[in-house]
């Protein structure tokens, strides 16, 4: 099960480890965002990776309010429903904790299809994503944690110690063996001048925060326009207020096109490129949590939309105010700061090997398929 760009990227290498041992069949549910013509219908990007999909789900998701993203949650219950009663499957896979889920997870429990959960354990307090993750968690059979104080925290929630694993995140495999655009060919690509320092800046929702997300806006773009950075920005998600944010976001680069470039949609390649030639990130995206120290780039992460999650030392938190972003970005980009991340080690990346998504394979390939997996007891961790 895909819902977004996102989230494919970090099940790609799960999907072709699947593909590629004959014990196993692969059927791909997209969903979400990938089905939606304002984020670019990147359903596409799965079949462009030679990956068939065997449903299509389509949530109607705008990314205007939380009760128009409730009713697409109440669609995608329906659709679930249909496509695992055709499909048959044996065991769904779910990766995260986007509100997207609780159309499929709820409904391979009352068909009782055991979940399989990825990147549980996880703590990001400033979204209602943080308890999505963890009611998934109260309704999987199997969970893959990205790090061990993470596996340990889905074992205090309840879960059979035998049942949770610490394999790293899958996400980090594309890292290893992958050949990156260069700088001249990310130029090319992107259509934008790359010489001068350059901000990647990605700014979601804050879901749990009745705050404006046009201040927010407001506030981010102040500070980037006084760092005297370039930048390019991506678009936010279908959280509520996401299309509000898109909307700002776009004009303002439309305002500056020469200093600022609006891509809703990089594609994974070249999102990993810009981690490896751009100067620093700016926003919220857990991106710069998990993915940005395998490139020891500088993070100024804003707000709290990811307080609680593990970090590593490129990691710079500050408020959501003009002056402390802009602070945030001096200290990134001071040749101490980025020198201090000489020798960091992800941690996110437990045997820097690329073979969490084949350690994922093997567990999901040597399950006993009974009604064991279903049954759930509660292990006390007292």
């Amino acid at each position: 099960m895909t819902t977004s760009r996102a989230d494919f990227g970090l099940l790609r290498g799960l999907l072709k480890a699947i593909q590629a041992d004959s014990a196993l069949r692969l059927q791909v549910i997209a969903s979400g965002t990938h089905l939606a013509h304002k984020f670019g219908r990147t359903w596409r990007d799965i079949e462009a990776e030679g990956v068939k999909i065997d449903r299509k789900i389509n949530l109607r998701l705008t990314g205007n309010s939380s009760l128009a993203n409730l009713k697409s949650i109440s669609v995608g219950l329906n659709g679930f429903a249909d496509a695992f009663a055709k499909l048959k499957p044996e065991i769904v896979v779910l990766l995260g904790d986007r509100f997207e889920l609780f159309a499929p997870a709820i409904s391979a429990l009352m068909l009782r299809i055991p979940i399989a959960h990825i990147h549980g354990g996880e703590l990001s307090e400033g979204a209602i994503d943080d308890s999505v993750r963890h009611a998934i968690t109260k309704l999987a059979s199997l969970h893959f944690a990205a790090t061990e104080p993470y596996r340990r925290r889905i074992i205090q929630m309840g879960e059979s110690p035998g049942r949770v694993f610490n394999f790293g995140s899958p996400g980090l495999d594309q890292l290893y063996g992958s050949t990156l655009l260069s700088r001249p060919q990310l130029e090319q690509e992107l259509g934008f001048r790359l010489r001068e320092p350059i901000a990647l800046v990605t700014y979601h929702p804050v879901t749990r925060d009745r705050g404006s997300a046009e201040a927010q806006v407001r506030c981010l773009v102040s500070a980037i326009r006084a760092s005297g950075l370039k930048a390019v920005f991506t678009m936010a998600n279908a959280d509520a207020q996401g299309a509000l944010i898109n909307t700002r976001l776009q004009a303002v680069c439309a305002q500056t096109p020469g200093r600022f470039k609006w891509i809703p949609h990089l594609g994974h390649r070249r999102y990993l490129s810009c981690l490896q030639h751009f100067t620093v990130m700016v926003g919220n995206s857990s991106s710069g949590l998990t993915e940005a120290p395998s490139f020891r780039l500088p993070v100024v992460n804003i707000g709290h939309r990811q307080r609680g999650r593990i970090r590593a030392a490129n990691v710079i938190d500050v408020p959501c105010s003009p002056a402390a972003i802009l602070h945030g970005i001096i200290k990134a980009t001071s040749s101490r700061f980025r020198a201090s991340l000489r020798g960091m080690r992800n941690p996110y990346d437990r045997f820097h090997d690329g073979s969490a998504s084949e350690r994922i394979k093997d567990v999901l390939k040597n399950l006993c398929l009974s009604d064991d997996l279903l049954k759930k007891s509660f292990h006390d961790s007292l």
